[in-house]
């Protein structure tokens, strides 16, 4: 989803199609290796289903229909917002701001790889590798700002959103968000929020199960729409 803004932020960051052909070639060209980790479909819900899904599993992707306002996926979760320091300190979180156009693909893979920094290497000065030591030690909208002018990301971007095979339409009615487990509890990570939305404990063992439980409470508040697409990020087995 991208907020009202410019022609020029949208030309800049085009929409990605939500596929993990799509994404897994964008995660590798900007330097998570190959044998390191990779995007799955997620063909149901139900638990045979994500019995077929790669584990370990560190980040579950979903993307949405924009719902008709921001109560309509959780009245509640206002109470959920999480602002303290040792929050900021331990999830990686970025802000979607005006000029990022339709970024939130890019900023939800940034969200999975980001809080997967003990799962999953990158390579030495690669384009996340230098963008996560880059903003570190900054706050949301900073790292929002820099994300905006960071032109090598940007070309990334729109390789990955010319890669896709879906016809790119000029109004854009899809958005993503990014589930994580980070020291025992369940995050959601919407770039058009606040800051990260706790959702109780959680694990590297239950993260699908438990990303998908919240999931499953944002279709039901958009009950007439069937365009919802998981994806979940994996870790490779390693030798």
């Amino acid at each position: 989803m991208a907020l009202p803004s410019s022609a020029s932020a949208g030309e800049r960051w085009p929409p990605l199609e939500s596929s993990p052909d799509v994404f897994n070639q964008f995660m590798w060209s900007l330097g998570v290796p190959g044998d390191e980790a990779e995007f799955h479909d997620v063909y149901g819900l139900d638990a045979d289903a994500l019995e077929m899904v790669p584990q370990p599993v560190v980040a579950v992707i979903l993307c949405f229909p924009d719902p008709p306002s921001q109560d309509a996926i959780n009245p509640s979760e206002r109470v959920l917002y999480t602002g303290d320091k040792e929050t900021w300190d331990q999830v990686y979180f970025i802000q979607q701001i005006e000029s990022l156009g339709n970024a939130c693909g890019t900023i939800g893979l940034l969200h999975a790889v980001g809080n997967a920094s003990s799962e999953i290497s990158l390579v030495d000065n690669s384009c996340l590798d230098l963008f996560f030591k880059s903003t570190a030690r900054m706050d949301p909208y900073e790292r929002a700002v820099y994300l905006e002018k960071d032109d090598a990301m940007t070309r990334a971007h729109s390789l990955a959103a010319s890669a896709g095979v879906t016809e790119l339409c000029d109004v854009v009615e899809e958005h993503y968000i990014c589930f994580v487990a980070v020291n025992g509890t369940l995050y959601e990570l919407d770039g058009m929020k606040h800051g990260p939305i706790k959702h109780g404990s959680s694990s590297s063992k239950s993260l699908l199960q438990d990303a998908v439980h919240v999931i499953k409470a944002i279709m039901l508040s958009i009950p007439n729409s069937i365009n919802f697409n998981v994806m979940a990020l994996s870790r490779k087995a390693r030798n």
